[in-house]
């Protein structure tokens, strides 16, 4: 997801080696025990990424609607952006934002990797990583963690690394950051949900089968494919080359419909295709809602996506 979003099929150079210290998994602190957390259902996701003010979180009304803000990235290289500068906050002010947000009934997670981090290539240990992504949740007392996971070099190998890995990942998170009080969510995109020759070895779908019961829900990126451009592709039957991959045809793969939230760029600029502008995502929305899907929407990200985006984009389902 990103600033610089790109083809699944493009190939990047690769990324320097980046280290993440060897840390042993986290155990749960005492003071987490009574700890519990409404895993939003449907869930209305909004990134931010991109600098808002000096406070770092717009004020709660500006986003009204959202129940999940995602702060956008945490990288093997610590903290950035959005991520980094809600860290950097007086521990007071910190807590203050946080507070205003769950009055309104907001969780704040953190969003992991992004576009440009590559963990598998990158030979990031995913124990070590998720303990020490754990440990910012805990120490920043945020709601959870997004996963999200862009290695394509990985994942286009089909040796079955990436799904080892992100699996691996996944897992070790969930010993620190437990259900029912942590929101654990995944970000894939969405030709990742259906077989495909391209990823030999499952993609998503195999990560479904090994941790799906783990992933509060799949905050799924239809953009950026030259698909899912209008309600058909995107609800109904995806076009080639990822066939399959439309949101009523994800749970013949064995996704749980009702995981199944459906991601768009919240303006043009926001991605490199795939924008629909929120009136008529609307309609898209109503007509799977009609099918039975009652998963959620996201948006990458605020502000092109705010109250105003989400009240339209939720159609009349959802009002």
């Amino acid at each position: 997801m990103f600033s610089f979003s790109r083809m699944i099929t493009s190939v990047s150079a690769a990324l320097a080696l980046a280290s993440v210290s060897s840390v042993l998994a986290v155990p749960v602190p005492n003071q987490l025990a009574s700890r519990a957390v409404s895993i939003p259902s449907p869930a209305f996701v909004v990134y931010t990424d991109r600098f808002v003010s000096a406070d770092v979180l717009p004020a709660v009304d500006q986003i009204k609607g959202f129940n999940v803000v995602a702060l956008s990235f945490l990288t093997l290289k610590g903290a950035l952006d959005q991520a980094g500068a809600f860290a950097a906050l007086a521990p007071d002010v910190r807590a203050a934002k946080k507070a205003e947000y769950a009055q309104a009934g907001v969780n704040i997670i953190v969003s992991a990797f992004g576009e440009t981090d590559k963990p598998t290539t990158q030979g990031a240990d995913p124990v070590a990583t998720a303990a020490t992504f754990s440990q910012f949740v805990i120490t920043n007392a945020l709601d959870g963690i997004d996963v999200d996971y862009e290695d394509l070099d990985a994942m286009n190998k089909g040796d079955g690394a990436a799904e080892t890995w992100v699996s691996t990942f996944t897992t070790t998170l969930r010993q620190t950051l437990p259900q029912g009080q942590f929101i654990l969510s995944h970000a894939p995109l969405a030709p990742w949900l259906a077989p495909n020759a391209q990823f030999a070895a499952g993609a998503y779908v195999t990560i479904n089968k090994n941790v799906g019961a783990l992933i509060d829900f799949y905050n799924i990126q239809f953009y950026n494919q030259n698909l899912y451009g209008d309600c058909a592709g995107l609800i109904t039957t995806a076009g080639a080359p990822f066939t399959g991959s439309a949101l009523l045809e994800i749970p013949k793969n064995g996704f749980d419909l009702n995981k199944l939230v459906i991601g768009k760029p919240g303006g043009a600029s926001d991605a490199t295709n795939g924008f629909i502008d929120p009136a008529t995502l609307g309609t898209c929305i109503d007509q799977a809602h009609a099918a039975g899907w009652k998963g959620g929407v996201m948006a990458f990200q605020f502000p092109n996506a705010n109250a105003d985006w989400i009240r339209a984009a939720k159609g009349s389902s959802f009002q």
